[in-house]
């Protein structure tokens, strides 16, 4: 059985080909490098829901949004989702439903769209060169032109609006409550929080690096056995928080998972993890006023 233990995937020499391509064959749509065959991957039908692909419009180019919203009339919280190193594939399109069901409008935007579709790939050198090419000033270009779409529409109370994402997704959770105001809440899943030993030493700066500068609390959920992401990492963070008084921001450990434990489309999948974390979640946005009818 195929485990993901790194923050941005495993190496090829972890996986089972002819094992995982097994899987692909009989589940579509989700990420080729990552999926297990012994997958049974949570399926959230779109009745009452609409669903989408709209396009935003940064400084640059378009890039395309899957969108999922709730198909009554009305204005919704808004959740944008950030992706992993895979892209905008079934799961992370499932996510978008799960919270649309709940009465969000959750949009996932395309932020490696410019450089290809990392979802069907099974080549881990070419899935990191293309998302090597989303940078984080062209990510945060990328959320605001999100935000920009949404509070055109009437459909969406773009002032309640919260972030989550996954692995490399969670990463960008917590530099969106950093560096840009748009955001009551956010929830990172397993993102780096600092600097990992194999990066090079240039001027990036990592959430831990700018805890003082959250503009909005952050949930963070992380993996006891992630051996991506070191405790000690996860500890600094606390630390961080801590000195910079923003007590309204925690991290939540789950010792007995690995990296992916809500990816149900993983081996690493963890189901009491993912359905603790997911009401957690729901109940961080709740406390900082996105939820279906908050004032």
């Amino acid at each position: 059985m195929t485990t993901l233990t790194r923050p941005d995937g495993t190496q090829p020499s972890d996986l089972n080909l002819s094992r995982r391509g097994l899987a692909v064959a009989a589940l579509g749509g989700y990420a080729a490098f990552a999926l297990s065959a012994q997958a049974e991957p949570i399926s959230t039908p779109e009745t009452g829901l609409i669903t989408e692909t709209v396009q935003l419009s940064p400084a640059d180019t378009q890039i395309p949004a899957y969108l999922a919203r709730p198909a009554a009339e009305g204005a919704y919280p808004v959740v944008i989702v950030v992706s992993e190193i895979f892209g905008i594939h079934e799961y992370i399109r499932d996510v978008c439903r799960r919270l649309a069901q709940l009465g969000y409008v959750a949009m996932a935007p395309d932020f490696f769209a410019r450089a290809g579709d990392p979802s069907g790939l099974t080549d881990y050198a070419e899935i990191r060169k293309i998302v090597a090419t989303a940078t984080d000033p062209q990510v945060m270009g990328d959320l605001s032109a999100a935000m920009a779409f949404l509070k055109a529409k009437d459909y969406a109370k773009a002032e309640a609006a919260a972030i989550t994402g996954f692995c490399w997704g969670g990463n960008i959770t917590w530099q969106a409550c950093q560096r840009l105001n748009y955001f009551k809440a956010g929830v990172a899943w397993y993102g780096r929080l600092a600097r990992p030993a194999d990066a090079p030493a240039d001027e990036r700066q990592w959430p831990v690096d700018m805890a003082a500068d959250l503009s909005a609390p952050v949930l963070g959920l992380y993996a006891g056995k992630d051996q991506g992401i070191p405790l000690e990492h996860v500890e600094q963070m606390r630390a961080a928080l801590a000195a910079a008084g923003k007590t309204d921001s925690e991290i939540i450990v789950y010792p007995d998972s690995q990296h992916g434990f809500h990816a149900d489309y993983r081996s690493a999948y963890d189901a009491s993890a993912a359905k603790d974390g997911w009401a957690r979640m729901l109940a961080h946005f709740a406390a900082h006023g996105v939820a279906p009818g908050a004032a």
